[in-house]
């Protein structure tokens, strides 16, 4: 149903602005001295203007092209996240498959568990990872995975964010490849894992449920969110909206 879909779309797309939004203000409000802060600012602002445009939006191609512009807006500023190790983890923009630079390699790292987990959330409630809405079909891609996962990404940028400030993760935890292809060790895998592991753990207030839900729950919870929606036990679909 193309009224449908483009309804689950656009609340991923909105969820998905909205909280990269949330990082590049939490930035904002901890280093409001550091030169990049106008930078960051405008590109809250123009962030801002995308989520009004994205609730307007009367077409997936539209709606698409939004989403693609936020996200090159929002990773063109985000080495002024970076606030040690500069020289090691200067970040330019987004690269994949394969990811040329070490925060590219860590953040599609934490992307791929966030997908494991989305994907598992889906099947667990009764839907189909691989049927998805602001994703095409695609044989073999979990789409409906990754639809989920969208609006999810800025909780794995925070935590990259956070163990490449805190020298938790170092230069020495890659390798660079002949391709130019920049990996996690195996044994460096581990470390971020256990880090992801333990975010899991925190706790954060969900906006629609208005109650208090582990971070690791939170793919279960819009699953089952979406499940409810398909069901119609719900008007619409709540994106989870970071603080």
């Amino acid at each position: 149903d193309p009224r449908e879909t483009l309804c689950v779309s656009r609340s991923v797309v909105i969820g998905k602005l909205a909280n990269s939004r949330t990082v590049l203000r939490r930035f904002m409000r901890d280093y409001d001295t550091d030169p990049g802060v106008a930078a960051v600012e405008k590109t809250v602002k123009q962030l801002s203007t995308l989520i009004d445009q994205a609730r307007g939006a009367t077409s997936m191609d539209v709606l698409r092209g939004i989403e693609g512009d936020g996200a090159r807006q929002y990773y063109a500023v985000f080495d002024h996240l970076i606030r040690a190790q500069k020289l090691d983890f200067s970040f330019v923009k987004r690269t994949r498959r394969p990811p040329l630079d070490r925060m590219n390699a860590l953040l599609s790292f934490l992307y791929s568990l966030l997908a494991h987990e989305c994907t598992s959330a889906l099947e667990t409630v009764g839907l189909d990872s691989q049927v998805g809405y602001l994703h095409r079909l695609r044989p073999g891609r979990a789409s409906l995975a990754l639809d989920i996962m969208e609006e999810l990404r800025p909780l794995a940028d925070r935590l990259a964010v956070s163990l490449v400030n805190t020298n938790q993760v170092l230069a020495k935890d890659f390798v660079i490849k002949e391709t130019g292809a920049v990996l996690l060790k195996d044994d460096s895998r581990k470390k971020v894992l256990d880090a992801w592991q333990s975010r899991k753990q925190d706790s954060v207030q969900h906006p629609y449920l208005q109650e208090r839900v582990e971070v690791g729950l939170i793919p279960y919870v819009q699953a089952l969110l979406l499940a409810r929606y398909i069901r119609g036990d719900l008007d619409g679909y709540p994106p989870f909206l970071m603080r």
